[in-house]
């Protein structure tokens, strides 16, 4: 008894393991499905733009326009990043928000990748100057993916990190706690009165991967929880009834040997 008890539970645990894995990959997809539904969303007004990090969750990838003016000076490169298979860097540069609602309101944006000069990593491709109001498309995302960094204070433009409260530290920005990935080379914002104009490529490359979750994991899972209970189904099932009873059968069939 205490063996088909023991035996229940195991069952009843490995199961329910299977159907917590099934609600897990069910809740990813669930998730790609809002995250491919703001992807269609006409862009985040700029003065909606989210100020604390779970509203900012609630809007990552969706479609945003934003002005302001670049803070050259604050660009950072980070290491280390792929883009293509290709090692380079992340370029990263404040926004000061136009019309932000308080003084230093900014955005980091990540500009895009550039290939990284591996005779010398200290050498950086120049971006072309970008002076006065630009107007920025993008889409909101988290903060670049932090990567294994041997100091976690780190100074001067190459970096293998960036924490947007750190930064924002440092800087004596008021960063919103989010950055945007930019999918298209930025326009300049005419001044009232003067033609309009345009700027040369920046050279950077904008192949940001297309955000997928992955259930294929937690459905592998469930099938390994599922195969094991069953496995113990069909031992419990051996050893403590069906073994049992074909041995009583087979003595109870034996022929009896005849007395001397």
């Amino acid at each position: 008894m205490v063996v088909l008890v023991a035996a229940a539970l195991a069952v009843a645990v490995t199961a329910r393991l299977g159907w917590w894995q099934l609600d897990r990959a069910q809740q990813k997809l669930d998730l790609q499905a809002r995250i491919t539904a703001r992807g269609s969303l006409p862009p985040l007004p700029q003065a909606d733009l989210p100020r604390n990090e779970a509203a900012a969750a609630a809007q990552h990838y969706r479609p945003v326009q934003l002005r302001g003016r670049w803070l050259h000076e604050r660009t950072v490169y980070l290491d280390n990043r792929q883009m293509n298979a290709r090692q380079g860097f992340f370029v990263v540069t404040p926004l000061l928000l136009a019309d932000g609602g308080r003084p230093g309101d900014a955005v980091l944006v990540q500009r895009g990748w550039m290939p990284r000069d591996f005779t010398d990593r200290s050498r950086l491709q120049p971006l072309p100057a970008q002076p006065g109001e630009v107007l920025v498309t993008g889409r909101l995302a988290p903060p670049p993916s932090r990567l294994l960094a041997m100091a976690e204070a780190e100074q001067g433009p190459i970096r293998q990190n960036l924490d947007v409260s750190a930064f924002a530290a440092e800087t004596g920005l008021a960063l919103r706690p989010l950055s945007v990935q930019q999918t298209q080379p930025v326009q300049p914002v005419p001044a009232e009165g003067l033609p309009s104009t345009t700027w040369p490529e920046d050279g950077l490359l904008r192949s940001w991967p297309a955000v997928a979750v992955d259930v294929g994991k937690h459905h592998g899972y469930a099938f390994q929880w599922f195969s094991l209970s069953a496995l113990l189904v069909g031992l419990t099932l051996w050893f403590q009834i069906l073994r049992p009873r074909w041995r009583a059968g087979a003595r109870g069939a034996a022929p009896s040997e005849p007395a001397a």
